[in-house]
């Protein structure tokens, strides 16, 4: 199963360091039914990105939490074994958790299929999110637009050995 973990540049770091994507359990974010619901679309395509914008978003609840944290979503997609993450049946429909599991075990980092990290020129967009993050949940309308204009800025794809560089560890 694929499943999309959101973390930030020293998160990814602490990851290549450990070489553990995550200790479970923690959150992460795949193709669930609800989520299946919500997109109305049966293109696994579609729905995988879905899924990773959701953790994108995840990603970026964690900048707005660590404001030491390089301004840059982060998103690891990795391959855990079928049952090994379970979405909340209970919270399923819930928009604010959508496509939310939690993964059971840890998960080595060489499991990651791929990185996915947002661009320098985001920074500024996703630096104003990150603090428009609290305000938006509350329902202000104009918080909300500047959320989304992170949004807007497509995350970059990159190959696992590429995380060296990313994290500022290697050539």
């Amino acid at each position: 199963m694929r499943v999309y973990v959101p973390l930030t540049l020293p998160g990814l770091a602490e990851a290549y360091k450990t070489g553990l994507l995550g200790t479970g359990p923690f959150v992460a974010y795949a193709v669930t039914p609800a989520l299946r619901e919500w997109y109305l679309s049966d293109d696994i395509e579609e729905l995988e990105y879905a899924a990773l914008n959701r953790a994108a978003l995840a990603s970026l609840r964690l900048l707005a939490a660590d404001a030491g944290a390089t301004r840059r979503r982060v998103v690891v997609a990795a391959d855990v074994p079928e049952g090994a993450a379970i979405a909340d049946p209970d919270r399923a429909l819930d928009p604010v958790v959508l496509g939310e599991v939690r993964v059971a075990g840890d998960v080595p980092l060489a499991k990651a299929a791929s990185v996915h990290v947002d661009s320098d020129d985001a920074e500024a967009d996703v630096t104003a999110a990150a603090e428009a993050l609290e305000a938006a949940d509350g329902g202000d309308d104009d918080a909300q637009f500047v959320v989304d204009g992170a949004e807007d800025h497509e995350l970059l794809w990159f190959a696992t050995q590429e995380i060296s560089k990313l994290v500022g560890l290697g050539d």
